[in-house]
């Protein structure tokens, strides 16, 4: 049969590396090279950036004409926001933010797609006593609930991030605070998405992150990469951190993960289609070893929290010996 889950990989990736590619080179040459990624299927687009002042028919006919489907859309505040999205002082702003996410929601409802991912650049603060760390809570609990109240039949997620250049603190910037934030806005349709690298950054173990969120039935999404937890280096899954990662999966299995994998990474240098067909074939691959670390038996070691052995399946299951 098929494999279980459904592969994304970032849009954007697609702009890189143009001497390799002969077609297109708009939104919809870039879905037409998706489209040549072996073992992708779907597309989560960034609104509004690349669905402003488009037809939705233009973009079901790039999906359909690239053997693909859209996973999700993923919500991208304009810099007029830099203040604040949901969090800006100026009410007009806010409602404006929970306006152009309410339209990012009907768009994935139009092209099919499963969820709405909010990752806000802008919704933090950069200094001590800048903000009122309760106000900014609350302004950001208020706009998911008007977007989850909008779109009940649509999944709803936050996307964190710890920090950015955009903002050195954002109003949510560990999981734990996420969660509290999911028991605040109490809405079925509202959970979370979690970005590996955005987990690394926090000083998370992302398995841990995977089994706390997962466990409570609220892991919307995953966004996979890898690097060195100094910044948001968007290398290829499992390129720096491989036991971390196959731990991420293994979690992912356990707490019966229903999202879509999509892996946002940032290939410069290295050919967009090729690297994206990596990191779908090293997730099968962790799929497969995290079985098989399973069935020698890595659950009986983890009861008795002996790492030694547990770390020597590991071992085994990654071929090292």
């Amino acid at each position: 049969g098929g494999f279980p889950l459904e592969f994304g990989s970032r849009l954007n990736s697609m702009k890189d590396r143009m001497d390799l590619w002969t077609g297109d080179k708009d939104i919809w040459g870039w879905v037409a090279r998706q489209g040549t990624v072996e073992g992708l299927g779907l597309v989560d687009f960034n609104y509004p950036q690349h669905l402003e002042g488009r037809k939705l028919e233009e973009a079901r006919y790039a999906l359909a004409s690239a053997g693909l489907k859209a996973g999700a859309i993923c919500m991208r505040f304009p810099k007029e926001m830099q203040a604040g999205a949901y969090t800006h002082p100026d009410e007009a702003v806010r409602k404006q933010a929970i306006a152009l996410t309410i339209e990012g929601g009907k768009w994935a409802k139009d092209l099919g797609a499963t969820e709405l991912v909010v990752w806000s650049a802008y919704c933090g603060y950069d200094y001590h006593f800048q903000a009122d760390y309760n106000v900014l809570w609350e302004r950001v609990k208020v706009a998911f609930q008007e977007v989850c109240d909008a779109h009940p039949d649509l999944k709803v997620s936050l996307e964190f991030k710890p920090t950015d250049e955009n903002t050195r603190f954002f109003a949510i910037p560990t999981t734990g605070a996420a969660m509290l934030l999911v028991n605040d806005v109490k809405r079925d349709n509202f959970g979370l998405t979690l970005d590996f690298g955005h987990l690394l950054m926090c000083g998370e173990n992302p398995a841990q992150s995977v089994a706390m969120v997962g466990s409570a039935g609220k892991l919307f999404g995953v966004q996979l990469n890898d690097g060195y937890g100094r910044g948001e280096d968007g290398l290829m899954f499992g390129s720096v951190h491989s036991n971390m990662a196959l731990e991420l999966v293994y979690w992912l299995q356990r707490t019966d993960f229903k999202g879509h994998v999509y892996f946002d990474t940032f290939p410069r240098n290295e050919d967009p289609v090729k690297e994206a067909s990596y990191n779908i074939q090293k997730f099968k691959s962790l799929w497969h070893k995290a079985n098989l670390l399973r069935e020698l038996g890595v659950e009986a070691s983890m009861a008795k929290q002996d790492a030694l052995t547990s770390l020597t399946l590991v071992d085994k299951a990654m071929g090292r010996e």
